[in-house]
């Protein structure tokens, strides 16, 4: 009978420590299956953020480009307007020389037209009469004020 008490005294703490040993044994599979979410959770994170680089290195890269084609375009602006600026300053310098000489021109046709008779008679030039084809100071162009405008001054 001793033998049987025995057996079932030890039965009760055989089967405690195996279910001791189940209860660890889920817990390291627990364990070792969080270990593993975690490990693949890290792994898809640092796969984002790689992505999320590479996608904002792109971004820099393809700003970089159309920075670098503005920059171009307005430098190449600027030059036609520096151009434009020069051509512009020469047109001045010519329309102001040329209104000039126009009023010269002008006070002498002004001039000549108010003293027709200050070298008294033509037969001292021994130039023909006033009527003739050949008298210069009676061409009638002489009496028309030369007029200028924007359209004569094209290059």
């Amino acid at each position: 009978m001793a033998s049987s008490s025995g057996t079932s005294s030890g039965s009760p703490l055989i089967q405690n420590s195996g279910s001791e040993e189940d209860l660890q044994a889920l817990m390291d599979q627990r364990k070792r299956k969080r270990m593993i979410s975690n490990r693949e959770s890290a792994r898809r994170s640092r796969m984002r953020k790689q992505k999320h680089l590479d996608d904002l290195t792109a971004q820099v890269s393809q700003l970089r480009k159309e920075n670098h084609q503005i920059i171009t375009s307005i430098n190449i602006t600027t030059q036609r307007y520096l151009n434009v600026e020069a051509d512009n300053s020469i047109l001045r310098v010519q329309i102001s020389e040329l209104s000039k000489r126009l009023e010269s021109l002008n006070d002498i046709i002004g001039f000549l037209n108010s003293n027709n008779g200050v070298f008294g008679d033509s037969s001292t030039f021994n130039e023909p009469a006033p009527d003739s084809f050949l008298n210069p100071w009676s061409m009638p162009y002489l009496n028309q004020p030369i007029m200028a405008s924007a359209e004569m001054f094209h290059y």
